[in-house]
């Protein structure tokens, strides 16, 4: 893992082109490889098991755990049907605040 003891700068264009073209290919891979594991976890989703999907089961499960109270499955539900509340916070203004600097001599 790259930190700021290990990191070589940059010495030619060249390099840099290098440095980015294998970059821009293993980034290319871990997509594929993430789309591929999102197709087989929806492709098992699908799957039955006594009648129902493995979806339906994991529904039924966290539905109870939500009706008992549970505060991950509360977070979870709520997280999911989009009512999570927004991290960010934005400050509206109608004109841009001024700043004074004295300077102190």
């Amino acid at each position: 893992m790259a930190n700021i003891e290990n990191l070589k700068p940059v010495r030619t264009k060249k390099e840099a082109r290098e440095r980015g073209t294998n970059g821009g290919k293993k980034s290319g891979e871990v997509r594929r490889e993430r789309k591929a594991f999102k197709e087989a976890l929806l492709l098992a989703l699908e799957a039955k098991k006594d009648g129902k999907t493995i979806q339906d089961i994991g529904i039924d499960a966290l539905m109870k755990r939500y009706m008992i109270g549970d505060l991950e499955a509360f977070k979870t539900v709520r997280d999911t049907i989009g009512e999570k509340p927004t991290d960010k916070v934005s400050i509206g203004q109608e004109e841009p605040f001024k700043v004074e600097i004295k300077v102190i001599k």
